[in-house]
């Protein structure tokens, strides 16, 4: 078995099932909140009753909303959140939404509790990736103030201690960690799901498969690792097919979330992702593809890129589909595909002009040089982004 080191989270609790209302007054009793400032998702907020039930829960806690969050967290979208907040002086933060809503939250207690006002002010708090593809990680002191997160996708981050943020000057996605960053309480609540758009919940959930991808993947996993993200396979590749079939089956719903939690097990204790999530990132922060849709079009080919240097790690993957003998890469483009989600970066708007600039992003992520195959550089890259055109 390798030898690791395991990270923990300051996280506390994981509600499964409660209704989001009900957990968040809850959470603000047992975390002594008095101020609770809420950040969700718009359409949440203008097109259901869900958020005026956490206010009427929260009762006299409630400070303050902001609910105009885009995909991929501008920066100036930060700075919004931040000039509000700011001014109801909150004491617990909590966010109903997606992955987005969740990052930006989490950056949210780094603003306030630093009195970050403008987006070069942020310069100072995010990840730097270095020319030979090295990671220097910015010292700062940890935000003082809980996060809540009851989450309406399966993204994932509401596990993790890392958030991403777009600074659109430069036209990259950057991440923004602390251990303190990661929410002390989440909010499982499958019933606030069904608002979720399918194709956001679905492409969302093969995100979360895209962890354990490559966990399972990663020549640095363990064993504790590996079960849990052939646990999160197993439960996803389950519930995502019966969501599929029937979007009021909870349970197929509650099987998604805790397998989410389980795909995100590695990535939050340190183990580091690979190619598929480094041009997941570029793709979301420089060419505006959803999230989910990123890992729909680029896992797979992830898997058969890096084959040569992992078959015996793959192995894993297809046992926990139940097909022992069929390669991973194969598995995961037959499930994407029933799934109805893309499988081109064709089909997300990308042609072969794209391909030189989406390597070069990449090439600036965090996670370019962690692959288990090798990339030595950004024009190395385009030829695995050819074959996904």
């Amino acid at each position: 078995m390798q030898s690791s080191l395991i990270s923990l989270t300051p996280m506390e609790r994981v509600h499964i099932g409660t209704p989001v209302a009900e957990a968040a007054a809850q959470e603000a009793e047992l975390l002594g909140a008095s101020r609770v400032f809420v950040v969700c998702s718009g359409t949440l907020n203008s097109q259901t009753d869900e958020i005026r039930r956490v206010v009427e829960a929260l009762g006299d806690r409630f400070v303050g909303l902001f609910d105009a969050v885009r995909p991929h967290v501008p920066r100036e979208d930060v700075i919004a959140a931040t000039l509000v907040a700011a001014d109801a002086d909150p004491d617990m933060l909590l966010c109903v939404g997606g992955g987005s809503a969740t990052d930006l939250t989490k950056i949210l207690a780094v603003t306030l509790e630093h009195g970050i006002r403008t987006t070069s002010d942020m310069d100072a708090y995010h990840l730097q990736v270095n020319p030979d593809t090295s990671v220097t990680a910015p010292s700062f002191s940890a935000p003082s103030i809980p996060v809540v997160v009851a989450p309406t996708t399966l993204a994932g981050g509401e596990f993790n201690a890392l958030a991403g943020s777009t600074d659109e000057k430069s036209n990259v996605k950057e991440g923004y960690v602390h251990p303190a960053m990661t929410p002390r309480a989440v909010i499982l609540d499958p019933a606030l799901t069904r608002h979720t758009p399918e194709w956001l919940w679905l492409s969302t959930g093969v995100r979360a498969l895209d962890h354990a991808f490559e966990t399972l993947g990663s020549l640095e996993s363990n064993g504790y690792y590996d079960g849990m993200a052939m646990n999160a396979i197993r439960l996803l590749s389950e519930g995502l097919v019966r969501v599929k079939e029937d979007g009021d089956d909870l349970e197929a719903r509650r099987m998604c979330q805790v397998g989410a939690w389980s795909s995100m097990v590695a990535i939050v204790a340190g183990l580091d992702m690979g190619i598929s999530h480094a041009v997941g990132h570029a793709l979301g922060g420089s060419f505006k593809v959803p999230h989910g849709h990123t890992s729909c079009v680029m896992a797979p080919f992830a898997l058969e890129y890096n084959r040569e240097v992992n078959e015996h790690r793959q192995t894993l993957i297809s046992v926990a589909f139940g097909e022992p003998q069929t390669p991973a890469h194969e598995l995961a483009d037959a499930l994407i595909r029933r799934l109805g989600m893309p499988r081109s970066l064709t089909e997300v708007g990308l042609s072969e002009d794209d391909l030189p600039s989406l390597a070069a992003y990449t090439f600036k992520d965090i996670w370019c040089g962690t692959n288990p195959n090798p990339i030595a550089d950004a024009d190395a890259l385009v030829p695995l982004l050819r074959r996904a055109l």
